[in-house]
């Protein structure tokens, strides 16, 4: 049987020329695969621009910490494709062994027999395949680009449909404004089904969701700073909703920003039927939860060898101007506590705002090194980077790699040794997890 890699190259070459998102090549195929969509345990479906992963897994963490299996299925990736699809089993899921993986794309690719479809809407038929054939208690569910139209967005009645913080992102596809972007997302919203709607950075994009979420029918609808709140108390996390109040401990996952994701996914997790889930099991998920690439601290592994004593790693892939303004206020937090030059390290794509993203540390960060991302051939240029960096108001260098760049940051004087952010792409922070020897959970 041709490994998974190989089954995936030739599923480029059904891809369309432009990709017009829509259902109905998703459809079409899984009514050839005999419907796993409809066989399946109860769904958590998540959409948003920002902390969609974060809050599957604090779901994920929680779930398991109550002795139930959870499906779940995220993108992109950091190192591998496995790790899209992690099959539920008490105790703990596992990322999808590569013999299974290779099985269900086979079977994906006959029963598409040669039919234009994306990458990303056949490789989702496989998930659910596998997902069908897997005992679990829920499926986590992520949406990949928007939700509306999304090839996730094929589940007839999830448990819940949850969006998490908006923002803009992805224009090409989902329109410049805020209001469309949360147009698409709402798109998941059933009739009948619980919906869950994150605190909004934007006024617009709350309305929208709201108003929406009402006149498909969805309910009961649970909107954050109305229905439900979280916040810091003497370095503890405060969950409130309508009934509850739980005084939890601070979220292992590092960032205010993920106090609000916590609290949507406990909110989600009660919305959906799990609100049985105890208080040692809340517990222990916020402690234990693990996220790779999301303001992930590196002090171990090949890179982080190469700093100098008392320097710091960090790394997220936060790409978008919203995720900037997250990662820059996550980056003044830790500057209060230890106050540290602060080096950037980004590399972006072309898709990507550059300049809104980057301006998010004019005061901020003392240096800027651009590096490429190799392998993507959308990625910006090391010094086209870096010249955007100069016009925004940093001080800005251009190197070769991850490992020029380290090397080019022991080079700069700092009166003492900096904390590193090597941030502004998912790609890029799966190549800094491969060079570092760091395995995603």
């Amino acid at each position: 049987m041709a490994s998974s890699d190989a089954l995936m190259a030739r599923f480029l070459a059904l891809h369309p020329r432009t990709i017009d998102l829509s259902l109905g090549r998703i459809e079409r195929l899984l009514a050839q695969l005999n419907h796993p969509e409809r066989r399946l345990p109860p769904v958590i479906h998540v959409a948003g621009t920002n902390g969609k992963g974060s809050t599957i897994a604090f779901m994920r963490a929680i779930l398991e910490a109550g002795g139930l299996a959870a499906h779940v299925y995220t993108s992109p990736h950091l190192v591998r494709f496995h790790e899209r699809i992690r099959i539920g089993g008490i105790g703990g899921g596992q990322f999808v062994d590569e013999d299974r993986l290779a099985d269900a794309f086979a079977r994906c690719e006959s029963a598409n027999a040669g039919a234009p479809i994306t990458m990303f809407e056949i490789t989702t038929a496989a998930a659910l395949v596998l997902f069908s054939e897997s005992p679990a208690d829920v499926l986590l569910l992520e949406v990949g680009l928007g939700g509306r139209l999304d090839a996730t967005n094929v589940i007839a009645q999830p448990a819940c449909a949850v969006v998490t913080p908006i923002g803009r992102d992805h224009a090409e596809y989902l329109g410049d404004t805020v209001e469309s972007v949360a147009t698409e997302k709402a798109g998941i919203f059933k009739r009948g089904c619980p919906a869950v709607i994150a605190a909004q950075d934007y006024a617009e994009a709350d309305a929208v969701l709201c108003r929406r979420a009402e006149e498909i029918g969805a309910g009961p609808i649970l909107v954050g700073n109305q229905d439900f709140s979280v916040h810091e108390e003497r370095g503890r996390l405060v969950y409130q909703d309508e009934t509850d109040l739980f005084d939890l401990p601070r979220p292992r996952l590092a960032g205010r920003h993920q106090l609000v994701n916590a609290g949507t996914a406990i909110t989600a997790l009660r919305a959906a039927g799990f609100g049985d889930i105890g208080i040692t099991a809340l517990e222990k998920g916020l402690t234990e939860v693990e996220w790779p690439g999301r303001l992930q601290r590196l002090g171990r592994g090949r890179l982080a060898a190469q700093l100098d004593p008392g320097a710091e790693l960090w790394l997220d892939g936060g790409h978008n101007i919203d995720g900037g303004r997250i990662l820059a206020a996550a980056m003044a937090d830790l500057g209060e506590k230890s106050d540290v030059p602060l080096v950037l390290i980004v590399g972006l794509l072309g898709t990507k705002d550059a300049d809104g993203f980057l301006r998010n540390f004019v005061g901020l960060a003392r240096a800027l090194v651009a590096v490429p991302i190799s392998g993507s051939l959308a990625a910006r240029p090391a010094e086209e980077v870096a010249r955007i960096g100069e016009d925004v108001g940093l001080s800005t260098y251009a190197a070769p790699s991850i490992e020029a760049a380290l090397a080019m940051v022991k080079d700069i004087a700092f009166e003492r040794p900096p904390r590193i952010l090597i941030c502004g792409s998912l790609y890029l922070a799966g190549l800094v997890l491969a060079a570092n020897d760091t395995p995603p959970v």
